[in-house]
């Protein structure tokens, strides 16, 4: 079911600060930035040189959303895994058969255009999860 590592999303105070240290640091490439008013995040991928995998940098938009209160009780550092899949729907479908808790029971609206849907961590270690299936 998941296809490859998509992306890593980190959370981070300052989106230009954290831009510049993982382009300096590790030379990924800058693909997008965006501001998804709906997660409450300014957010930008960055590209490995691969060009397969991201790193996704998140900033919130105010104290009260999901990534501001991550900041707030665990400080910056990464906040959840990206997995591809083929379908999303049918992923989710899959994995909420297996007794996973969904926060997603449908997908949504994400970076570069795909649909994901993300995972209870309390089900899975302790890490938030995130399914997304990439626009072809």
């Amino acid at each position: 079911m998941l296809l490859t590592i998509d992306h890593v999303g980190i959370a981070c105070r300052d989106l230009d600060a954290a831009i510049e240290r993982y382009r300096g640091v590790f030379g990924l490439t800058l693909v997008s930035q965006e501001v998804n008013a709906e997660q409450g995040v300014k957010e930008a991928m960055l590209a490995t040189s691969s060009g397969s995998s991201y790193v996704q940098l998140l900033e919130p938009l105010a104290p009260d959303t999901p990534v501001g209160k991550f900041l707030e009780r665990r400080g910056e550092g990464m906040h959840h895994v990206g997995y591809a899949v083929a379908d999303v729907r049918a992923a989710l479908a899959e994995i909420g058969a297996a007794g996973v808790r969904l926060i997603d029971s449908r997908p949504r609206h994400g970076s570069l255009g795909a649909s994901i849907a993300f995972l209870h961590p309390g089900d899975l270690g302790g890490v938030l999860t995130e399914l997304v299936q990439p626009l072809r």
